[in-house]
């Protein structure tokens, strides 16, 4: 039996501030849940806080997409389109994967990149991808992921994950595309690729 028979009030939402605002503690579970995961299970050094993980990337301008059930977020996924910008200090900041190649980032590696990636309004970045270690959820969230890019005309959508999230995609029946080399630090090994959106 699949997660979608067992859980068949599966939602996943796109949710933005403002018109959402009403939605918004399901943004704020998966802050916990992604703290639970990539600090808590995974041992990554970031920022955290009131049992949330959040960065500079997670702004009014961006976008999430959210899997949940009867409240309990089970998944989820953060979109950034590429050619917004914030700035935090001297640095301007625009999106991890390019934020990473200029050096940006201290601790994540700045070769993940074989060119400098794009400043394009029909681009978008999606990071903070969790599936609660299930793939009827990924796919679930990839795929309102990739409806939700091709009603706003983008043409293709970033990622940035372990290795075996370009496998995961190229199941699930995507065409990805690495932009450059499987790099690593102590937190494990990055890949940073494109899909089209289809």
């Amino acid at each position: 039996m699949t997660l979608m028979q067992q859980l068949p009030d599966i939602r996943v939402d796109i949710l933005r501030m403002p018109q959402d605002i009403d939605n918004w503690n399901l943004v704020v579970k998966f802050l916990r849940l992604r703290k639970e995961i990539f600090v808590d299970e995974m041992s990554w050094p970031l920022f955290h806080a009131d049992a949330m993980e959040f960065e500079q990337y997670d702004s009014l301008s961006s976008v999430y997409v959210i899997a949940h059930n009867r409240g309990q977020v089970l998944g989820g996924a953060r979109l950034v389109r590429t050619d917004k910008t914030q700035s935090s200090g001297k640095v301007i900041y625009t999106y991890m994967i390019r934020d990473a190649y200029l050096g940006n980032l201290p601790g994540l590696p700045s070769d993940l990149c074989t060119q400098k990636p794009p400043i394009d309004r029909n681009t978008w970045e999606l990071t903070r991808f969790t599936s609660a270690k299930n793939q009827y959820v990924g796919k679930a969230i990839l795929d309102r992921t990739n409806e939700f890019l091709k009603s706003k005309n983008a043409k293709r959508c970033l990622f940035l994950g372990p290795p075996s999230f370009m496998r995961m995609a190229r199941s699930m029946g995507y065409a990805p595309k690495p932009l450059g080399k499987i790099v690593g630090n102590r937190d494990g090994r990055f890949l940073a690729f494109g899909c089209d959106v289809v």
